[in-house]
């Protein structure tokens, strides 16, 4: 055995020797546990199933319903073993040496017990069975079966209830089902740390609902002339949120962890019974997180979407748009036959006329669209807009595609703000670097910065793993920001103050702080000192979001201080396809692996792998989505390929409408209509996920894979794109998925130079003159986003658009809180209510892309720009616009 074996060994042995343990006995079998475990897991490890209600392993223990009872002896001082007087709670009772535990498979007991506790809890119980929604999946239909009375003995009226009640549009509430298990408030508390449902009153008069007399029912005391808010004791301390608004997004958990059908969703109620439905695994396609899903269907259409179990992702949690967004893959604008569009064209290729889409075959458009491209391509050139939502088959499928049928790096999957540090920051730090930071890593971090993340708003499952971090063993939580947002406040974390544009100020002040440097004299030393210290901790981790793309040098700034700290770096965007699209290289200057384009070797290893001539592929950076707009909008590209591609997320829609009408050959694979589609000459239709099997690479770099769901004749875009290159005469080697892999996997790992850090050079902030504010805006998490349609009680939980601003900024334009604010451009005008705000001065807050106030849109502005704020004109009653009488 050699000397590292022994150390390895010594080490294991020590850990090991760390993990204290106890032996007890349960239902006469000997077992030995960490110190510190529950009975009612203790029992698990041995095959012994006890009923339960309350009871979660992601929740603290609470031993509401007792169902768990179990009769428990343990030693006395003189090691005697003694029965304890009753039946104990086994969800909250830990094991000690030498205890004695006999369940209900032993004990009598212990078995009168748990029916004493179910007679008691079936006693105001509806046998409403056949129509609740709970039915065939319901725990207390199950355990009163098992470990139930066989008969009732209860003959008087059961309590009812006025139901359901709404806890939101989205969740409904039948509470006469209700066993006050607490499993909800539970999880608003401990997991969300939303105040959105909690048990009220006391005794039998004790239910579930939201802080609002009207929905409990509850009247003002008769001295009293207004209805005074209830006072609710929530954890440890009293709050007042009488008549608070529904706010959560992840109250769709409660649902599904809701033992006996009490909380229903509004858009699955009534609709099915398990026994009816097909479930499959899947991955959701919401956000870059890569959440385990369960999709269940019947007859080929999606009823519902529940969380799935994955330890090392989202645990048991989703959010609400990942659970109940999904059938904006069946909406009535679904495309499902390629369409064409006719066009009268003179002898040097100008387009004259274009007639309307029509129907065609597949034949009939992948030829068309073929000699179409290619006529681009040996024109002028071809850009390649792809769009956030490809898999990672897709995404390589799209890359090969450019290098090798349209011979160009013109290719951004970016539809959205970016610049080219990112690109840069991307190459250098992200691309080809395989698994990074994980959610265990922020979860366990001593300390986490984020800059230009919003978490909950833009990775919800993501939050609340920081979340539980918090609560668990203190995890501190910076970030840098505008204004301490309200998931900020429930992470406990400290703001780091800073306008729209400036993150680079705060980061590279932090890195010369942690470097040993002199930070300018009117920083705050204490804070900069705090954060500093912090983030050198070992296992500290900076997160930087996609905005930082509107702020110059920020990203350059993020990685000196991640060297200057030692904290660890992860890059985490919004849509789900993004980082497998870095990795794929649908970046101008990047090909797939983290090889850069303009290295040679990185050329030749490609074109080896791809079977190309090595001087095929371009030797220098191509464009990216915004000079490729701009070169088709002045005809020096041709042509464009497009793809999941929401034109009003371009940070100007207006400018890339008039690209893609200009341009003189567009082709475009959609899964529904859009605004690209209208403007294109082919259109290519593509599958959904749900009828696709596939991959997402999530933010740690991990690979999310996830089966076909419903069958389909759709085809991904990898086909697609392969049975195109095949009309080229191009071999594309993505006809199947398992095709697709192999091509991927014939790519070896990059080993030679990564492409150099960014520049990140910093700019002065603008100067803001009276009656202006420089705009910060970013995407709720519920907005009005192409993913969420048709959804229309999803859609009612989702924040209302405001106006954010100090109250300094505020009182310069004579407005003030609940009142309208005027918001514009040039370009046009946005008009919401304000909320006053504790944020930096002299910047506006609005939501990116909420119903009634898309900035892009509207504005043609985005983060960092100066727009106008002015109380709205007011037209006089009796007036008319052009100033006569009415």
């Amino acid at each position: 055995m050699t000397a590292t074996t022994d150390k390895r060994n010594a080490s294991d042995g020590a850990v090991q020797r760390a993990v204290e343990t106890v032996t007890c006995t349960i239902d006469e079998i000997e077992v030995t546990v960490p110190k510190g475990t529950l009975i009612i897991r203790a029992a698990e490890q041995v095959g012994i199933q006890i009923p339960r209600f309350c009871d979660h392993p992601l929740l603290e223990p609470a031993g509401a319903c007792r169902q768990c009872l179990v009769e428990v002896a343990m030693p006395d001082r003189e090691g005697n073993v003694r029965p304890m007087p009753k039946p104990q709670a086994s969800c909250t009772m830990t094991v000690t040496p030498g205890m004695v535990v006999k369940t209900q498979r032993t004990s009598g007991v212990a078995d009168k017990a748990q029916q004493g506790v179910m007679e008691l809890l079936l006693m105001n119980h509806p046998l409403d069975c056949p129509v609740c929604d709970k039915g065939g999946e319901c725990p207390l239909q199950n355990q009163a079966m098992s470990n139930g009375r066989p008969d009732t003995r209860f003959v008087d009226v059961k309590r009812t209830f006025p139901k359901p009640i709404p806890v939101s549009t989205q969740i409904l509430l039948d509470r006469e089902r209700c066993i006050l298990c607490q499993r909800c408030t539970r999880f608003s508390e401990e997991i969300a740390g939303d105040a959105f449902i909690a048990l009220q009153e006391r005794g039998a008069g004790q239910q579930i609902g939201r802080f609002d007399e009207s929905v409990l029912d509850f009247a003002p005391p008769a001295s009293s002339t207004s209805v005074e808010p209830v006072e609710t004791t929530f954890g440890a301390s009293t709050s007042s949120t009488a008549g608070g608004p529904f706010a959560s997004y992840y109250s769709g958990n409660t649902v599904q962890i809701c033992p006996v059908g009490a909380l229903t969703g509004a858009a699955y109620r009534f609709r099915s019974r398990p026994f009816d439905l097909v479930s499959s695994p899947a991955i959701s396609e919401h956000d870059s997180c890569g959440s385990a899903i369960r999709v269940d269907h019947r007859r080929g259409v999606v009823l519902r979407r529940l969380s799935g179990e994955d330890p090392a992702v989202n645990e048991e949690w989703i959010t609400d748009k990942d659970r109940f967004a999904f059938t904006w893959q069946t909406a009535p604008d679904r495309l499902t036959t390629p369409l064409v569009r006719d066009r009268t064209i003179d002898e040097d290729g100008n387009v004259l006329a274009r007639g309307a889409l029509r129907p065609a075959s597949w034949a009939e458009a992948l030829e068309l669209a073929a000699e179409g491209l290619a006529a681009a391509r040996d024109s002028g050139g071809v850009g390649l807009l792809p769009g956030g939502r490809l898999t990672v088959e897709d995404a390589f499928a799209w890359s090969r595609f450019a290098r090798t049928v349209l011979r160009t790096h013109d290719v951004d999957q970016r539809a959205r703000a970016h610049s080219a540090e990112e690109a840069a920051f991307l190459a250098h730090a992200v691309a080809g670097s395989g698994v990074g930071v994980t959610f265990g890593d922020l979860e366990s971090a001593p300390a986490v910065l984020l800059a230009g993340l919003e978490a909950e708003e833009e990775a919800g499952v993501t939050f609340l793993r920081l979340r539980k971090g918090v609560r668990a063993h203190g995890l501190k939580v910076f970030a840098v920001a505008p204004f301490a947002s309200r998931g900020l406040a429930r992470l406990d974390g400290t703001l780091l103050p800073a306008a729209p544009g400036t993150e680079a100020e705060w980061l590279g002040t932090i890195a010369t702080r942690a470097g040993g440097g002199l930070v300018p004299a009117d920083s705050d030393a204490e804070t900069l000192g705090a954060v500093a210290d912090a983030l050198a901790q070992p296992g500290a981790v900076v997160l930087v979001g996609e905005r930082l793309a509107s702020s110059p040098g920020a990203y350059a700034a993020a990685l000196r201080l991640a060297e200057a700290t030692g904290a660890r770096l992860a890059w985490i965007p919004r849509r789900a396809g993004e980082r497998g699209g870095v990795e794929a290289g649908l970046l101008p200057g990047l090909l797939p692996g983290g090889r850069p384009v303009d290295d040679a070797g990185a050329r030749a290893e490609v074109a080896v792998a791809w079977g190309l001539d090595v001087g095929v592929l371009p030797a220098g950076p191509g464009r990216d989505a915004g000079e490729i707009l701009d070169a088709l909008s002045v005809g020096q590209l041709s042509g464009a390929l497009v793809g999941g591609l929401e034109l009003a997320d371009l940070p100007d829609p207006a400018h890339a409408r008039r690209a893609l009408k200009a341009a003189r050959f567009v082709v475009a694979l959609e899964v529904r209509a859009t605004e690209a589609t209208a403007l294109a000459d082919v259109v290519l239709p593509v599958a959904p996920p749900v009828e696709r099997a596939g991959s997402y690479w999530n933010w740690e770099g991990r690979v999310r894979s996830f089966g076909q769901t419903l069958e389909s004749a759709a085809l991904p875009d990898h086909r697609v794109l392969d049975a195109l290159a095949a009309q080229l005469d191009v071999d594309l080697c993505a006809a199947t998925p398992l095709e697709a892999h192999r091509a991927i996997a014939a790519l070896p790992a990059w080993s030679g130079a990564r492409a150099p850090e960014p520049a990140g050079e910093t700019a002065e902030p603008p100067a803001v003159p009276p009656g202006s504010a420089v705009l910060a805006t970013w995407h709720l998490q519920l907005d009005d986003g192409a993913l969420q349609d048709g959804e229309q009680f999803l859609a009612g939980t989702a924040k209302r658009p405001l106006a954010r601003m100090s109250a300094a900024t505020a009182a310069a334009v004579d407005v003030y809180d609940g009142d309208d604010v005027t918001v514009s451009t040039d370009r046009g005008e946005l008009t919401v209510p304000v909320a006053i705000t504790e944020m930096v001065d002299h910047v506006v807050w609005l939501p990116l892309a909420s119903r009634g106030c898309r900035v892009h849109e509207v504005l043609g502005a985005g983060s960092g720009d100066l727009v106008r704020i002015a109380a709205p004109v007011v037209q006089p009653v009796g007036t008319r616009d052009d100033g006569g009488a009415a």
